[in-house]
């Protein structure tokens, strides 16, 4: 966290960029996949989403941002007439709350502080990604965004935890899937 605090805007909108463009380059997302992505908390200086929310809806690709709404993550989808309200927390989410039920998506693209070299993700510790992964299709691509390399280990890992399949940063994307790069 102190580390994305240190980067100044314009430091953190480039490496958002060049997250935005590995990961265009690497999945080659497509017209009417799915996607499932978080709207950026500005004030955790995190990566900046709206760039690919931006391109996904340009390019006809289904886009899904979550909502909490009585203490549970809905998945809300979006349109470029959407309209967006700041939460109590500073987040910018949906007027709706419309839960649009979906549970497939080609895939997810997550938050994180960190995580390690096995996928192993640290969010903000309220466990909504954790039952996020666990009620969405198995073939979902679990993709965290971050501006920095994974660290060596998470030592408080859960077994419970579900791990990222992929980290995207400035400089390449990580798969923490067996078999694959």
């Amino acid at each position: 966290m102190q580390q994305r605090k240190a980067l100044s805007h314009d430091e953190a909108f480039l490496l958002s960029e060049k997250i935005f463009q590995n990961f265009v380059t690497y999945f080659q997302p497509q017209a009417e996949q799915k996607i499932h992505i978080f709207v950026p908390i500005e004030k955790f200086n995190e990566v900046d989403t709206q760039i690919f929310i931006n391109y996904f809806l340009a390019q006809n690709i289904r886009v899904y941002v979550p909502k909490i709404v009585d203490e549970k993550l809905i998945n809300i989808e979006i349109f470029g007439d959407t309209l967006f309200e700041t939460n109590a927390w500073g987040i910018s989410e949906p007027v709706s709350n419309e839960d649009s039920g979906e549970h497939y998506f080609h895939y997810v693209i997550t938050p994180l502080l960190y995580c390690d070299g096995k996928g192993n993700r640290v969010g903000y510790g309220k466990g909504f990604y954790d039952a996020l992964f666990q009620s969405i299709s198995p073939e979902t691509k679990k993709i965290g965004v971050n501006y920095f390399d994974p660290d060596d280990s998470i030592d408080d890992a859960w077994e419970n935890d579900i791990p990222l399949d992929y980290l995207v940063t400035p400089t390449e994307v990580l798969s923490f899937v067996s078999g694959l790069e």
